[in-house]
Order: structure tokens, then sequence, then C-alpha cells
């Protein structure tokens, strides 16, 4: 009996209700003078370039949508001869319509509203990234499970800053966790999420390590390419990695730089606790850092540490999950961290992909339903954040099909 309701409520969950979904927002466009999105896949495909992320079951069949509805296709992948390495395409407008106040926003915004739907929508967000997970053989049960069943805990202990106050917006479930990023099972899931990211934005990689060198290397040499051409004589000595989660990003950036002192922030200290274990297993497999990462456990809008202490400071992947106010204090407490001549680079969605504004309905429609604060990252002008915060030399280049990499400097003096 537990199995047939198990085996129903997951057909509803991951086939039936996207069906739903996609059938209130097909209805929505027709309603439109113009399609509020190009032609996509079949609903329940999700994929781009990979095929169906999720298996079809007796309880769904696309027979159920209507008929006089166009059937949904895939959004078109980079082929290798055609953008692999970049550059990449950006689309017509300056932001998704499914963002902001466009009446398909505001009509996606209003079902995510609704409880049992939030509740569904974020069961079928989460099992697409663990189905794509699958697909591209990333083991994501198995490395959540090695360390949730490790020594990681003791770590948390070690690194948790009794003092620090979270913010209210960060109190908001993230990414389908009903804690948000202050739980172990986001902490445990982090990194399996973050290669499958890397592997959805780069479709046509030949492996899973393709897209990641592409994906990372793209915006570590952004980086290094502004810094080079703005900073004057600023040598790279000191980085700051603003939510560094797991110490994904800061390892990239300490190997990119080997000579700079690295310090990775976060405002979970679950996240910081699996950084600093990663780091401890690999010393006792022999494979010491010349200079240790510093993991710090503080709140990236006021750090408590020196002005003009830095000359890099990254933020990976951060800004979509704040809203704008909080965007505005993160660039405020970089510019006065930086020393002059210092690069601040922000990684993240571009508004601007052609990729994520073509994305098909029943997929941003989950995404949308797993970040909170998504209509203001999409809404706010960047570029013209940090001008207003003194930033000079601001670009924005698309440094994967997905993402662009924002960088800034700190006026140099005299």
């Amino acid at each position: 009996c537990v199995s047939y309701i198990l085996y129903y409520y997951n057909s509803f969950a991951l086939h039936i209700l996207p069906a739903m979904v996609w059938w209130c927002l097909a209805a929505a466009s027709s309603a439109s003078a113009r399609p509020l999105w190009p032609p996509c896949a079949p609903a329940l495909a999700l994929g781009h370039g990979h095929g169906p992320l999720l298996p079809r079951t007796p309880a769904f069949s696309p027979s159920i949508l209507p008929r006089r509805l166009p059937r949904m296709q895939a959004a078109a992948s980079p082929r290798a001869g055609d953008g692999l390495r970049g550059p990449y395409l950006e689309g017509e407008l300056t932001q998704p319509r499914w963002t902001g106040d466009d009446p398909l926003s505001r009509l996606v915004s209003g079902m995510i509203a609704v409880k049992p739907l939030f509740k569904l929508m974020s069961i079928a967000a989460r099992q697409v990234l663990i189905n794509t997970a699958a697909k591209s053989g990333i083991p994501w049960r198995e490395m959540a499970e090695e360390i949730l069943s490790s020594d990681v805990y003791a770590e948390k202990e070690r690194i948790q800053n009794p003092s620090v106050v979270y913010p209210d917006y960060y109190l908001q479930q993230f990414h389908a966790y009903e804690e948000g990023n202050l739980s172990w099972k986001a902490a445990a899931e982090a990194e399996a999420s973050t290669m499958t990211i890397a592997r959805r934005a780069i479709p046509a990689a030949r492996s899973l390590e393709e897209a990641i060198q592409i994906l990372r290397g793209n915006w570590l040499q952004c980086i290094q390419d502004h810094h080079q051409q703005n900073s004057g004589d600023l040598g790279i000595s000191d980085i700051l990695d603003i939510g560094c989660s797991v110490g994904v990003s800061t390892r990239c950036l300490a190997e990119k730089f080997p000579s700079a002192e690295m310090t990775g922030l976060d405002l979970s200290p679950y996240f910081l606790a699996v950084a600093q274990y990663k780091d401890k297993l690999s010393v006792a497999k022999g494979n010491e850092r010349q200079r240790p990462i510093r993991w710090l456990h503080a709140d990236g809008e006021e750090t408590g540490l020196p002005s003009a202490s830095f000359d890099i400071v990254s933020l990976a992947y951060v800004i979509h999950e704040c809203p704008q106010y909080a965007t505005r204090r993160l660039l405020k407490e970089a510019f006065r961290l930086l020393r002059p001549g210092g690069t601040v680079a922000l990684t993240d969605n571009s508004p601007k992909s052609k990729v994520i504004q073509n994305l098909p309905p029943v997929l941003f429609t989950l995404m949308k339903s797993t970040e909170p604060w998504m209509d203001e990252y999409y809404s706010l002008d960047l570029e013209s954040a940090m001008v207003e915060v003194g930033f000079v030399n601001v670009k924005s280049i698309l440094t994967d099909p997905r993402h662009r990499t924002t960088t800034g400097s700190v006026p140099l003096t005299g």
C-alpha cells in the first residue's frame, strides 16, 4: 500500500504537475498577442541536449495535454564548432519574460504562492538536478552520504561564530531545502549540485570534466584579464571569496592564483564545516596546500575584516540568492575591502543569456520555485549598482551560455 502511494505521489510531482503547469502557461500565452516563450520540448524533457531527465511512468501520457497547443522542444545547445568555448549568444531581451512584472512572471509567482503546488514544484525541481547528475555520472547520493557519515559535525563546532546574526532574507527555503542553506543536507549535496549545474550549463561538452573546465576556466580567466588590464602595479596576494559555500570556487581561485592568501567566507557554518573537513581529509591523504585556505563564518555584508586588505573579492553564484538591498550592501563591503586597483568579480546567471531567456516554461517555473529572490535578481541593473558604489571599469561578459562574469575595479589613487 505504501509503495503504491509513493509511486503515484512521485508520478504526480514529476509528471502530471509539470503538465498542469505547462497547460496553464500555454493558456496564458494563447491570450497574448505575442508568444510568451519560443517553441520548446516535450514539457517533461526538461533537458538541454541530454534527452528526457524525468522517466515517464504509466501515470502520465502526453495525450493529456491539449491537442491545439504546440508540443515543446528543447532549446538548442551550443555545438563544439558553434561557441562551445565562447563567444556565447545573448537573447533579444534585457531579462527573461518570466521575471519581474511581466504577466507570465506574475502568473508563475502566483502558482508558486499556492503552498501545495510549491511543495510539489520543489520536489520536481530537486529531482531534475538529481536525474541530470545520474545521467552525467555524478554519484549524487553517494557523495552526500560520504559527508553525512563522516566526522564533519565536529568541524561545525570549531568554525561557527556564535555572534553571527542571520539576515531575514537568508532564513528562506532555498533549492528545495526547507531549512535553506542552514542544514546538513544542503551542505552534503552542495558539491554534487555544483557539478550538475556545470553539466547543464555546458551540455555540448564531451564530458563532465570538460564542462567544469570551461565553466570555471572562463570565469577565472575573466578575473585575471580584468586585473591585469586595470589594476596598475597591484599584484594578487590576498583573495576573498564571499559566499564560498563548501569551497569549490575558493579552491579554483587558489589553484589559479597559487601565490595568494585565500579566505573563504560564508554565512552557513554547515557549508564551511564541509569545506574545512574536505581540507583536512586532503591533508591526511598527503595533499597539503602550500598556503592553507582560511575559512571564515561571517556575513558578507559586514565581514569585520580590515579595509583595503584584499586584491580580489569574488562572489560566485551568490547574488541571485539575495534581494537587491543585500546585493548593494555586498558591493559596498567589497569596495571597502579592496585595495586601490583591486578587482571585484561576480559570476551568476545572466539575464541576457539566450539559453535562459528561452527556457521551457516548466523548467523556469521549477527554477523560480527554488529561488525566492529570482525576480529581484533579474531586474537589478548590476553594472549601474556597481558604478553607484564607486567601482570603475565595470564590464559584463558571458563566460558560458548561461552565466555572466561582471568585473569592476576600485579606482587607483594618485
